[in-house]
């Protein structure tokens, strides 16, 4: 017997609708599960490049090597030792003042070599850019050592300049000068990086913003003032951010000018050599896990709060 051809209809219409969720749930899973196939290997790698790393960190640290008895659960032993040593406090405060100034003082000059480039006042723009960017290019030890040799008191530029101005010329690995000559040498390595960051965001501003700018009679001052800083505060916040990570991190310039100036840079000069040679010098593993963990944290909190009143500031 067959079916009405209305009936029919009907039957296919109410199968399809009740098929229907079926089939999306079917195609949504497939897409799930394609995401996660693109995902997956950068996972993996993460988890085993920085996850897993940080677990075995907060597992030494929650332990300390004994004469009697051997590695031993010391719980937060080890991090209230951090936080009552000396010198780790006075580390951390040599970083945290080498980040109040450097910091402000690289991003500075960054913004105003990248203002300069954007400006269309220079000739051969691509000529300056690269030659502003190339030191970035240098790898921080090499950098370290080549103005290690610029800084010897014994030879190179400062050396001729103590000679020439009879033993008055500051001496830059002293220990008065020598936040200052590393602070010079991290300033001279990453300003190309960060006014890279800041001409990218300056080069994506509508050229419309500056010419109704111009009309309405605002000066190039006026420009920058309300048009091109507003716009790439995104960016400078970006840059304030790694140039603060970095700092908090320093370790590759004190570490190599060490050798030339072990009285005033010394092995405890900022919080990651101190930890570095706690472990590798005097095998204090857990130790340096506690105060490796510390500073990570602190770093969190401070990047955090730049990121915070950045928006804040952008809002």
């Amino acid at each position: 017997m067959s079916l009405n051809p209305a009936v029919a209809a009907g039957a296919q219409v109410a199968s399809r609708r009740r098929n229907g969720p079926a089939r999306r749930r079917r195609a949504r899973g497939r897409r799930n599960w394609a995401g996660w196939g693109f995902v997956g290997p950068f996972m993996v790698v993460f988890a085993f490049a920085l996850i897993v790393p940080i677990g075995y960190a907060i597992y030494l640290s929650l332990y300390r090597q004994q004469l009697i008895g051997g590695n031993a659960f010391v719980g937060i032993d080890n991090y209230k030792t951090a936080l009552s040593d000396p010198q780790f406090w006075a580390s951390l405060r040599r970083v945290l003042l080498f980040l109040v100034v450097q910091v402000p003082i690289m991003t500075v000059l960054a913004l105003l070599a990248a203002l300069a480039l954007d400006s269309a006042r220079l000739g051969w723009t691509p000529l300056y850019r690269l030659s502003i960017f190339l030191p970035y290019a240098v790898p921080a030890v090499v950098a370290s050592l080549m103005w290690g040799f610029i800084y010897g008191s014994q030879f190179g530029l400062v050396a001729r300049l103590r000679s020439f101005f009879g033993g008055h010329f500051p001496d830059p690995l002293s220990s008065d000068w020598a936040l200052s000559a590393i602070g010079n040498v991290v300033t001279w390595e990453f300003v190309g990086y960060n006014m890279l960051i800041l001409y990218s965001a300056l080069q994506a501003v509508p050229r419309e913003l500056y010419e109704a700018a111009e009309i309405d009679g605002a000066t190039q001052f006026g420009i920058i003032r309300w048009v091109k800083l507003p716009a790439i505060r995104v960016a400078i916040v970006v840059s304030l951010i790694f140039s603060v990570i970095g700092s908090v991190q320093l370790f590759n310039e004190p570490n190599i000018l060490n050798q030339l100036a072990p009285d005033a840079i010394t092995k405890s000069f900022t919080p990651n050599m101190y930890a570095y040679n706690l472990s590798f010098a005097g095998q204090e593993y857990n130790y340096s896990a506690a105060i490796a963990i510390v500073m990570g944290i602190l770093t969190v909190i401070i990047a955090a709060a730049v990121q915070w009143y950045g928006r804040r500031r952008t809002a």
